[in-house]
């Protein structure tokens, strides 16, 4: 080849690769702007459990992005987080986490993230927490003086929550319109305050002396005490589901059982049968396993796929385990 044609070649290829280099840049300019205009750089609110989960997103609307770490169905007391969740913690606006020790395998990326500067609204701290109680006073037993997490299955206690959450949206999570959040949270506590007055309704039908409670682990202390049950008992004398019951705690699980004339038990949906065989063991039959949905919600159209549902159902269920129709 010529020097003539060479630098012709060497122009022809330059001009090519100003060409492509033209075109990269316009397509990084408009990812760009798509991300713009889909909203990647909206505010993000990262929330550990489902339950919370979908109260903060009827908070919220469409104001911010709402991230949920628990899916349905999981267990909040061993759920993990993956890399890519532990870093979402790091840089969301806000994070609501339950607190009182229920996401056990999840606080200390909390705390982590609060400690680096992102704010946190700890939902069940907030909400005026029950302690645990000792075995005989009336309470559930095990944990002694330990502050109970599960202030959910209060509706009154959610309501509350909902006006403190609708405050922090507000005050942490940048560009969210204020007059929309608090109207959300307004709405949504109308729904609230309907569900207690049901909830009083329903559980009006049970007699006197059928109001007692035994579960799979403690977890309905907040609803006994707000409509008047008795919670008798519990096959794991915890708050947690990772402990595991000792044969003296079934001993005195199946006394007290028979002392207050209850032969119904309302478990966890995960738990059911394996609960169910363990008491038939200990009772010699005749003991009736009711299925809740007591920590988690479940997947679109799965019974208790929001929160409202969810209380809805298992007042049912308990009302019908407790009265036998």
């Amino acid at each position: 080849m010529s020097r003539t044609g060479a630098k012709q070649h060497v122009r022809v290829g330059i001009a090519r690769l100003r060409h492509l280099i033209a075109g990269l840049l316009a397509l990084v300019t408009a990812a760009t702007a798509t991300a713009c205009t889909t909203g990647d750089d909206r505010p993000d609110i990262v929330v550990t459990t489902n339950i919370l989960g979908d109260v903060t997103r009827e908070i919220v609307g469409g104001e911010a992005d709402v991230t949920v770490l628990m899916k349905p169905n999981a267990d909040p007391h061993s759920f993990g987080l993956s890399a890519v969740q532990a870093a979402e913690l790091e840089h969301a606006d806000l994070i609501v986490h339950n607190g009182l020790g229920l996401e056990e395998n999840v606080l200390r990326h909390v705390d982590a993230a609060r400690e680096s500067g992102v704010a946190t609204f700890a939902a069940g701290e907030a909400a005026g927490p029950l302690t645990f109680h000792t075995a005989g006073d009336g309470g559930p037993e095990g944990e002694a003086g330990q502050p109970d997490p599960h202030f959910w299955t209060d509706p009154d206690r959610m309501r509350e929550v909902t006006a403190l959450l609708a405050d922090q949206v507000v005050e942490h999570v940048d560009g969210v319109d204020g007059d929309t959040v608090r109207a959300n949270a307004d709405r949504y506590a109308k729904q609230l305050t309907e569900l207690t007055a049901w909830m009083e309704r329903s559980f009006d039908r049970v007699p006197g002396d059928r109001r007692a409670l035994v579960t799979n682990h403690h977890v309905f202390g907040y609803l006994a005490d707000r409509f008047g049950l008795r919670v008798i008992g519990a096959v794991i004398p915890s708050g947690t589901t990772l402990a595991s019951p000792s044969s003296s705690d079934l001993r005195s699980l199946t006394e007290a059982m028979d002392k207050a004339g209850v032969r119904t038990v309302f478990a966890d949906s995960s738990q059911p049968q394996r609960l169910a065989e363990v008491l038939r063991t200990e009772l010699g039959g005749g003991v009736r396993v009711v299925q809740l949905y007591s920590e988690s919600l479940t997947a679109k159209g799965g019974g208790a796929d929001t929160y409202l549902r969810m209380m809805r159902a298992n007042t049912t269920a308990m009302v019908t385990g407790l009265t036998g129709h």
